[in-house]
């Protein structure tokens, strides 16, 4: 099934990036930087981006600002060909935003504004476009909640669309419990490793998947930085080794590897096929500053992913 339409629904997030930061100056000291710039980001934004070049038909849904922050945000989401028309405008909150230093080894804190993204919820879905979508992926679901998710979530699943979620809270176990009743609705569960271990108390990532599954998740894809992904299914263990790449930014390769991994699906690929692309997305995004780095597209990632070793790294 290479048609694919996605909805990505859920947190939007405007980026300002400063590379390098190593300290904050102290009082009202400057520092020279290399480079500011901006970006759309956010679980669900920041997947939309890279789901487009990739060549998914991309519409992206949530809640934003009707201040100026909003309006750069969609008009850089719509340059990269993503359709904002179902994104709701809020005048009573600002449109969520982080500022990120990042550091030289391309790690980074945030600073973070939650704003109009707390504002959305079940009733704010365009259910009917979700139910003809052939995917849905949920920018987390944590914001609104498991019980709301599931409003969204269940539905579209039973219209035949295959869902995901990620998550953008680090968290922790209480976590678990506040999204647990979305679970059962999701196709497919991508995280990074820090939130499965916190979220489940798992002394294993392996086994903090199979406590999603437990909950009703049908795969569980986790990221783990460096050292690739992890997908876990009730049937089987597939390890899926990074590509060694120069990291700049890690801002959005979370986003990217969602991004590669659903394209990966709609287009019929396997399970290990699909984190392959997602790790081939993730390490394209890396080697610039921010989620939408990179004039690549379905090819590029492609012939990055056919460097993959064909063995499972043990």
């Amino acid at each position: 099934m290479s048609h694919q339409s996605v909805i990505t629904l859920g947190a939007h997030v405007f980026d300002v990036l400063v590379r390098p930061v190593q300290a904050i100056p102290q009082g009202q000291g400057a520092t020279l930087v290399d480079q500011i710039r901006f970006s759309p980001a956010g679980t669900a934004a920041g997947t939309a981006l890279t789901l487009a070049k990739l060549g998914a038909m991309v519409r992206t849904a949530g809640a934003v600002g009707t201040d100026a922050i909003g309006d750069l945000l969609l008009g850089m989401l719509e340059a990269q060909g993503v359709d904002t028309s179902l994104v709701l405008r809020r005048d009573d909150t600002q449109t969520s935003a982080s500022v990120l230093p990042i550091r030289p080894d391309g790690s980074r804190p945030a600073f973070h504004v939650l704003g109009a993204n707390l504002s959305y919820g079940p009733d704010d879905a365009p259910h009917t476009e979700i139910a003809r979508a052939t995917h849905l992926h949920m920018g987390a679901p944590e914001l609104m909640g498991g019980d709301a998710a599931a409003k969204i979530l269940g539905p579209a699943q039973a219209a035949g669309v295959v869902t995901s979620a990620d998550l953008l809270a680090s968290g922790d176990s209480g976590l678990f419990d506040w999204i647990a009743p979305a679970l059962p609705y999701l196709n497919h569960l991508l995280a990074n490793e820090e939130q499965v271990l916190r979220l489940t108390g798992a002394a294993t990532l392996e086994n903090g998947a199979r406590r999603f599954l437990a909950e009703g998740v049908g795969c569980v894809a986790t990221t783990q930085g460096a050292r690739g992904a992890l997908v876990v299914t009730a049937d089987e263990v597939i390890r899926v080794p990074a590509f060694a790449v120069e990291v700049v930014d890690t801002t959005g390769c979370g986003d990217a590897f969602s991004a590669g991994f659903l394209r990966g699906l709609g287009l019929g690929r396997t399970l290990r096929e699909s984190a392959v692309l997602g790790c081939a997305a993730a390490a394209l995004v890396a080697q610039g500053l921010g989620s939408d780095h990179g004039d690549f597209d379905l090819a590029a990632a492609d012939a990055l992913a056919a460097t993959a070793p064909a063995l499972e790294p043990r």
